[in-house]
């Protein structure tokens, strides 16, 4: 039975069944009455790969990436190691990258695992988009019927003018986040393999909202969550803060329309618009929190400011910034492995400016900017002790 013929489940008693199953698992009711595409059903909040083969390669990518990850990855640090140490270098030292790099090239256990690291990240891209442009016409049909239900709600702004560093193809992931019709589609799966299964219920997710820290006279009445890609996070803080009014906004089209689909479908209603963390659009000392995750590591330095800037205006006196990122709760780590890995990660899996971000004084940005800044704010990402936060003086 194919994808687009299963829609006509949905005019028989089998709706009735499935509407059932849907609340059951927390899907929205709403979301079953409409078009839904779930070949493969639920398992909790995953929806799950629509064929058991594709299901069983990504289930393979995620065995091979947690082998690359470990055995691989500890293969290739203790080369570096040693081959910098046969030099007469120390490689916990601070080395400059080219230096690194002279020592370590061609050598074949370092390579054999950048490649695999490499590979792992294409096969999931490939097959994911295989999936969803090779039945394009039931995934575009699904997401028109879901544009305009709820709860929830969805603004797209199409003729928005991006700056050119939004445009890279991110995590080498093909069209990026605003040139491919299924980038939030892609992104979902795509980083549920990248976090090897830790993720597939939105738990790193959930964390991040549990530890998001109050402003000190205790009032959430508005958040936003920026770069909300497909809006897992603000899924969460709906979830944490029930009666908040919750935004999440992204450069990308795409990236939102799947997200607000997705929120309707589980049932909890956040408003999901395609806009610039830099101009939001938004009033003067609107929000009681502002967030992101994973997000000023993919933003040029020009743009870091800028968003800064944009979420001082419109955090109100007394409200709480609380950016999440790599650096954000610990200094960039100096050794000849870590060095290599981020010019790694920069060079060829799509982060263009993960370099400048690591030199970039993000915590003197933020004062730049207008925030009193408290750096040891409560921790976010696992093996750090705080986490940067500020907040706009009453």
């Amino acid at each position: 039975m194919t994808m687009l013929n299963r829609r006509t489940l949905f005019t028989s008693t089998a709706a009735a069944a499935t509407i059932a199953q849907d609340t059951f698992l927390g899907r929205s009711a709403q979301a079953a009455n409409r078009l839904d595409v779930e070949p493969r059903g639920t398992i909790g909040r995953l929806e799950r790969l629509p064929r058991l083969d594709l299901e069983s390669q990504h289930d393979f990518i995620t065995g091979f990436r947690q082998f690359v990850n470990g055995e691989m990855t500890r293969a290739a640090e203790a080369r570096i190691n040693a081959l910098l140490k046969a030099k007469g270098l120390d490689p916990a030292s601070d080395l400059p990258i080219d230096t690194i790099l002279e020592h370590t090239a061609n050598d074949p256990v370092i390579a054999n695992s950048a490649r695999s690291w490499l590979s792992a990240q294409q096969l999931s891209w490939r097959t994911l988009r295989n999936e969803f442009h090779g039945n394009k016409d039931a995934y575009l049909s699904e997401m028109e019927a879901a544009d305009k239900s709820g709860p929830g709600s969805l603004e797209l702004n199409p003729g928005i003018e991006l700056p050119d560093y939004t445009r890279h193809e991110i995590h080498i992931q093909p069209g990026g986040y605003v040139g491919d019709p299924f980038a939030g589609h892609s992104y979902l799966y795509g980083t549920n393999n990248f976090y090897t299964g830790r993720n597939n219920q939105d738990e790193l997710h959930i964390t991040l909202a549990n530890v998001l820290p109050l402003p000190a006279d205790g009032k959430v009445i508005r958040i936003l969550e920026q770069g909300t890609s497909c809006g897992q996070l603000a899924v969460a803080l709906k979830q944490r803060f029930p009666n908040a009014e919750v935004w999440g906004i992204d450069c990308g089209g795409p990236m939102v329309r799947f997200a607000h689909m997705r929120a309707a479908d589980l049932g909890v209603e956040v408003h999901f618009a395609q806009r610039l963390a830099e101009d939001s659009k938004f009033p003067d000392n609107h929000f009681d929190i502002i967030t992101n995750n994973i997000m000023f590591h993919e933003v040029s330095p020009e743009g870091i400011h800028a968003v800064l800037k944009e979420s001082m205006r419109t955090l109100r006196p007394g409200g709480v910034y609380f950016p999440i990122d790599f650096f954000t709760g610990s200094p960039p780590s100096k050794t000849a492995f870590s060095k290599f890995r981020s010019w790694w990660d920069s060079r060829w899996n799509g982060e263009p400016w993960r370099l400048e971000y690591a030199a970039f004084d993000f915590n003197g940005a933020m004062l730049k900017a207008g925030f009193d800044v408290n750096e040891n704010g409560p921790a976010a990402r696992p093996g750090t002790k705080s986490n940067v936060m500020g907040t706009k003086r009453a």
